[in-house]
């Protein structure tokens, strides 16, 4: 109820400011998931910057919240009201209350570059379920990779298949990148110099809403450790939430192998560097497979993922690109033996424009119409 009053305050403010002419050249960019420069939203200020310096740039991130009541209440909802472009990473529930005018553009080009668990739509319920329905119909471009990708968030997002648009998400054009990755690689080497010439192991699972109030590793990290050859080297990226949780139990392995990248401002540049992924459910899989490197599914509860968590769009096991492992010694095995099969088919079937160039055909479907 307080969120829903604070939505409401800042429907109240925004709406006062619709009095105020509407910029033609000014862009309001919400980057709730992902401010970094590797996000969709980063990608798409910088080639803003570029291409187009004279428009106005006005950023919305998780740092702007109730706290700071003039700038949320007052300063964001102005700058939303008199922008004619609004690009998105994640849901922004105050749009449950908001209108816009015709003309002015609503973008959401999320933080995923697909998914495997149901999301959105298909899983929330109650009031939140409502709010971000009510959020969506302001979308007016939703960017996806896949025509699979368009049924999926068009259930997910509730929105007219009319509004989506296979066009590529900017992301990939990083991750198609030789010069960037290259400058990630050397990057990560600059940060972590004693990992020259290691193979890097990335584990990153997905975030799991039953296990919010409390979270496990489920990774013995003293049988992961002894598992380890002399140049292998343990990668743990967690949700935010989780780490914060396990902080403590990560701390004083890195002797060991196994290191907390949790807090690592860049994953692109942990994906540049790992030479191998452990996921389970994440949508990270869809960046990591344009590098073309194994990837292993450490599934260890997908039984029950299936029944009582959010499930899938597809069949789990047919569609992820790697080995689904249930149980750590089997993921201990895979690694030792690097027993690593791949799915060939996977990027073709989910990224069917594989040039570079998304960021460049959204910039001319949304500032040349």
């Amino acid at each position: 109820m307080i969120k829903q009053a604070g939505y409401l305050l800042f429907a109240l403010f925004f709406h006062l400011f619709r009095l105020c002419p509407v910029k033609e050249k000014k862009v309001f960019l919400v980057a709730t998931h992902d401010a970094g420069p590797d996000g969709n939203i980063g990608i798409v200020s910088q080639r803003l910057k570029e291409e187009k310096p004279e428009y106005e740039q006005v950023w919305f991130t998780r740092d702007n919240t109730i706290r700071r009541p003039v700038d949320f209440f007052i300063k964001k909802p102005y700058h939303l009201a008199t922008s004619s472009y609004v690009f998105l990473d994640n849901e922004f529930l105050p749009m449950a209350y908001l209108h816009f005018p015709q003309n002015v553009k609503v973008i959401q080009l999320w933080h995923g570059t697909g998914t495997i668990k149901r999301f959105g739509q298909d899983v929330n319920t109650g009031t939140l379920k409502k709010l971000e329905y009510r959020a969506n119909q302001r979308i007016t471009h939703l960017i996806v990779n896949s025509d699979a990708v368009k049924t999926e968030y068009a259930s997910a997002f509730a929105v007219d298949p009319d509004r989506i648009y296979v066009i590529g998400n900017p992301r990939t054009d990083r991750m198609l990148d030789k010069k960037y990755l290259t400058g990630k690689t050397e990057q990560f080497y600059r940060d972590y110099p004693e990992m020259k010439g290691k193979h890097c192991i990335l584990y990153a699972p997905t975030f799991r809403d039953a296990e919010v109030a409390d979270p496990k590793l489920h990774l013995d990290l003293q049988k992961v450790a002894d598992s380890l050859s002399e140049e292998d080297v343990f990668f743990i990226r967690l949700h935010p939430h989780i780490a914060s949780h396990l902080k403590e139990t990560l701390a004083g392995w890195q002797e060991k192998g196994i290191y907390n990248v949790s807090e690592y401002p860049e994953i692109a540049t942990l994906l540049a560097a790992a030479g191998i992924l452990i996921t389970d459910y994440s949508s990270i899989v869809f960046e990591y497979c344009l590098l073309e490197r194994p990837m292993l599914f450490y599934a260890y509860d997908l039984k029950e993922f299936e029944k009582t968590g959010r499930s899938f769009y597809r069949d789990y096991r047919s569609f992820v690109p790697g080995q689904v492992v249930e149980t750590e010694e089997e993921l201990l095995d895979c690694l030792k033996e690097r027993n690593y099969p791949k799915k060939e088919s996977f990027v073709r079937e989910n990224f069917p424009l594989l040039d570079g160039n998304a960021t460049s055909r959204l910039f001319a479907l949304i500032f040349s119409e």
